[in-house]
C-alpha cells in the first residue's frame, strides 16, 4: 500500500543560495545556507511565513543547523570553524547563548546533533574525532571519542541522550556509548561516504546512508545490520524517522524525497519537486492528524508535505 502526500507550501526563495540544512521546532523551521543569515520560519500559519531573520550568523555560511526537541535550543555549524549556540526568548525571538571554542579551525566541527533536552552537544571533526560537550555546564568539552582518522560526514545521538552515531568518509559507522565514554560497535555494511545517520525515536534502530545509495538499518542493542532499503538511484543526503517510528524520510542528490515503511522494508511514497539535491529533509513534530515533512536544498526554496488523509 502506497501513502500519498500533497505539496501544502514552497517557500520558495527562503535563502540566496543552497540550503544546507533545516531543523524543525513544534511551531518554526529554522534553515542555513551558504549566505550568513539563518531564517526562521512559522509553521504555526498555512502559508509558513518569515518569523525572524538572524541576519550576521555566520560571515561564511552554515552548514548544519539542528534543535532540541523540546524546541528551546538551537545550534549551528558554520563553514569559518564556529559553532553557535541559541535559545529562544520569552518574546519566541532566537537569541545568541554562546560560542563553542576548540581551536576552531575550519573542519575541526563539522556535523553536529543535539540532545533531546538540549544539554549536549556531539560533533564531527575533519580527522575522525568525534566530541561530546556539556552545554549546561559551560560549554565543556565532556567525551572525545577516537575512530580511524577518516572525516566524519554526520552524527546523531539517541533521544536518551545515551548513544552517539557517526558515519564518514570511508563509510565507516560508529556506535558510542556516552554513559561509558566508549565505543560501542564498528557497523560494517557500507563502503562508500557516509552521509547522513539517524536512531530511531526509540534509540533501538540506527539508519545509515550516502554515496552507496541504500539506507542501511542496524540494531543498535546488538550491532548488526537488519535491513538494507533499496531504491535511490543517486546519493543519499539526509535521513529522518517519523514520530513513531514507523516511517523513514529520505532526501537525494537528484532531487527526490521518498517515503518507507519500516515494517515493510519497501518505498511508500516518491516525490520530485525539484530535480536539484536536496540536502535535507525533516518530519515535522506532530501536532495534528496529519504528518507533515519538509524538504531543503539546491533550488533555495523549502518546501512542505502533508499526508494526503480522507479526514
Amino acid at each position: 500500500m502506497s501513502k500519498q502526500y500533497l505539496t501544502t507550501h514552497t517557500v520558495d526563495d527562503a535563502h540566496i543560495t543552497d540550503i544546507f540544512s533545516i531543523a524543525v521546532t513544534p511551531t518554526q523551521v529554522l534553515s542555513a545556507s551558504g549566505a550568513s543569515s539563518i531564517k526562521v520560519h512559522s509553521t504555526t500559519s498555512p502559508d509558513i511565513p518569515l518569523a525572524q531573520t538572524i541576519s550576521g550568523a555566520h560571515k561564511l555560511g552554515c552548514h548544519h543547523i539542528v534543535t532540541s526537541r523540546n524546541g528551546r535550543v538551537a545550534a549551528s555549524a558554520g563553514f569559518g570553524g564556529e559553532v553557535k549556540i541559541w535559545s529562544i526568548s520569552e518574546s519566541s525571538e532566537w537569541v545568541e547563548e554562546g560560542k563553542i571554542v576548540d581551536g576552531n579551525k575550519a573542519g575541526e566541527i563539522w556535523a553536529i546533533a543535539l540532545s533531546e533536552d538540549g544539554q549536549f552537544l556531539a560533533s564531527t571533526s575533519y580527522d575522525g574525532r568525534i566530541n561530546v560537550w556539556d552545554l549546561a555546564g559551560g560549554r565543556r568539552k565532556i567525551r572525545e571519542y577516537e575512530t580511524k582518522g577518516s572525516f566524519g560526514m554526520c552524527i546523531d545521538m539517541s533521544r536518551d541522550g545515551k548513544f552517539t552515531a557517526s558515519g564518514h568518509e570511508n563509510g565507516g559507522v560508529y556506535i558510542f556509548n556516552n554513559d561509558t565514554g566508549r565505543m560501542l560497535y564498528s557497523l560494517p555494511g557500507l563502503v562508500k561516504p557516509v552521509r547522513t545517520v539517524s536512531f530511531s525515536p526509540a534509540g533501538t534502530r540506527l539508519a545509515a546512508a550516502g554515496d552507496a545509495r541504500v539506507i542501511a538499518l542496524y540494531d543498535v542493542q546488538h550491532g548488526e545490520q537488519v535491513a538494507n532499503l533499496t531504491g535511490h538511484s543517486a546519493w543519499i543526503f539526509s535521513v529522518d524517522w517519523s514520530d513513531t517510528g514507523e516511517y523513514l524520510l529520505s532526501g537525494s542528490f537528484d532531487g527526490k524525497v521518498k517515503v518507507w515503511s519500516i515494517d515493510r522494508r519497501a518505498c511508500v511514497a516518491t516525490h520530485t519537486e525539484t530535480d536539484k539535491t536536496l540536502w535535507c529533509v525533516k518530519w515535522l513534530p506532530k501536532t495534528g492528524k496529519s504528518e507533515y515533512f519538509a524538504t531543503a536544498g539546491a533550488n533555495r526554496s523549502i518546501s512542505f508535505y502533508r499526508e494526503a488523509t480522507g479526514g
